[in-house]
């Protein structure tokens, strides 16, 4: 974008004061975003804003993997059997799906903070009505709605988050903001841990069974509300989003205080008059005036695909088509393995392989007894959670000097050998050991992936196409539980397999990436 001339730098906001020291040169001159953002700083406005967008994405966490640690009891009074469960956990993912690209494509429209305000609430109160669902397909409907929720605020969080970091630490603190989905899933394995155990806990309604489980789900949709409370009453919208917006005036306020409170202790006010904004010719905002209803609808249809099309035109083609393998890959696989690990540690209770002895277990989950529920299932969800932190701490160290490419090639392929394994083990220790394993390295490739995918794209498309490709891996999510669901019984070693060759293929096809370590955005 070209430099304006020095002639055009009257100042938009005349209430903002400027001291006439050293930086009077650079005070009176418009600034680039790149340059706003280093001109604010790094300190408290950015660590506080990421405890509050990593609050956000660890609600994410617990919302999807809860169904995952309520199966053991909920079967049973849901009346389940393994392929009923494997149709539960692809709900929410289905839900994703479809909410990924709606939500993104507004993000990318009408902002950042609004849509991830509105998604959250839709998460967490459908999550919690889902808790009071007498039946089975009730409940999945329910669920179904959450993960519509769900699908917004993952794409939206990460957009939202990066474009407020300067560039020489926007690796490390995506980094940081994705190990907070270590805290989700830590969080949703510990209170499963403490709660669904409790047999006093349980209330007997005229109409309902509550329980221990259901009180669960509703304690699993508290993060997702108080989120979307703190976005509404406390979060600026995205600086970068206003500008490309044209609001000159409203990015400017959000630098000023993103600058007041990273150096509470300077008298000196956020050296700049105004920013260097594009110019909107694009008519994104511009409504049809006189013209039919189908003509209407048409035009507009047409604009929530084009961000669709674009990423799949010019230089953009061959990475999107990239990355859209790489989401499959790495989604069928996480997904399909960790929501079902409660359910294989429960299998393995008595010691031997989660896939050995199946033969016994094609019977209907009717016959098999819920209660008193087996804590060790929770503990060792709780522990295979927990080793997300070497992980998590291994990206926040290197993603900056290595690259999420290399990271994430490096990360899929010792994933894929560690399922291998799993397949291969014998005692239940041994499985325990291994999970852990694949939980602490596939996490490396789920960070590299979250900062790969915000610098690859513009700003105009960035939210638009990480909801196309999670919503891409919702499928697979969805085609990886209901595979475990009708293979478990009869064959688990098949869909271990299948996740193995599948993070194979993802490690080599990651190769195909351009470097973006320390890239400007867009």
């Amino acid at each position: 974008m070209p430099r304006r001339s020095q002639e055009d730098t009257e100042p938009l906001i005349p209430f903002t004061h400027i001291d006439e020291d050293d930086d009077q040169a650079s005070s009176r001159k418009k600034l680039s975003y790149e340059e706003a953002v280093e001109k604010a700083g790094f300190g408290l406005f950015h660590w506080l804003l990421l405890a509050v967008c990593g609050w956000a994405n660890a609600s994410d966490a617990v919302e999807i993997l809860c169904v995952s640690f309520l199966l053991p009891t909920a079967r049973c009074d849901l009346l389940l059997t393994s392929a009923d469960m494997g149709l539960l956990t692809a709900s929410i993912f289905l839900g994703m799906m479809v909410g990924g690209y709606v939500w993104g494509y507004l993000a990318d429209r009408r902002g950042r903070r609004s849509v991830l305000v509105v998604s959250l609430t839709v998460n967490g109160t459908f999550g919690a009505v889902a808790s009071l669902a007498p039946s089975f397909w009730l409940f999945l409907l329910l669920r179904f709605f959450s993960g519509v929720g769900v699908g917004g605020s993952i794409p939206v969080i990460f957009s939202y988050f990066s474009e407020f970091q300067p560039r020489l630490r926007r690796g490390a603190m995506i980094s940081a903001l994705a190990t907070f989905w270590m805290a989700g899933n830590i969080l949703a394995a510990g209170v499963a841990w403490l709660v669904i155990p409790r047999t006093y806990l349980i209330a007997h309604w005229g109409w309902l069974d509550f329980q221990s489980w259901r009180l669960f789900v509703v304690l699993c949709s508290v993060p997702s509300l108080s989120s979307a409370l703190v976005f509404r009453l406390l979060m600026p919208e995205s600086p970068k989003f206003l500008m490309e917006a044209g609001c000159e005036t409203e990015a400017l306020l959000v630098f000023q205080k993103m600058f007041k409170l990273n150096n509470r202790c300077a008298t000196k006010t956020f050296p700049a008059v105004g920013l260097m904004i594009r110019s909107k010719d694009d008519g994104v905002k511009n409504r049809p005036t006189s013209s039919s209803r189908c003509q209407r609808l048409s035009q507009q249809l047409r604009q929530a695909l084009d961000p669709m099309n674009q990423l799949f035109v010019g230089p953009l083609a061959s990475r999107s088509v990239v990355l859209l393998f790489l989401f499959f890959c790495i989604s069928f696989g996480y997904y399909g393995l960790w929501m079902w690990f409660p359910e294989l540690f429960k299998r393995a209770e008595d010691g031997g392989s989660p896939c050995a002895k199946r033969g016994s277990r094609v019977q209907s989950s009717e016959n098999e007894s819920c209660y008193p529920v087996q804590t060790a299932v929770y503990m060792e969800g709780f522990v295979t959670a927990a080793s997300n932190l070497p992980g998590n701490i291994f990206t926040i160290l290197l993603m900056d000097r290595i690259g999420g490419k290399i990271l994430l090639s490096v990360s899929l392929l010792v994933s894929s050998l560690s399922v291998f394994v799993i397949y291969m083990v014998e005692t239940k220790t041994q499985s325990l050991i291994v999970s852990c394993v694949f939980s602490g390295v596939s996490v490396v490739s789920w960070n590299a992936l979250d900062v790969l995918g915000t610098e690859l794209y513009p700003t105009q498309l960035r939210s638009s196409a990480l909801g196309v490709f999670t919503g891409v891996g919702r499928v697979a999510a969805i085609m990886g539980n209901v595979v475990f669901g009708q293979l478990v019984d009869s064959n688990c070693a098949v869909p271990l397999l299948m996740v193995s060759a599948l993070l194979l293929a993802g490690g080599l096809a990651a190769l195909r990436l351009p470097q973006t370590k320390q890239t400007e955005l867009t």
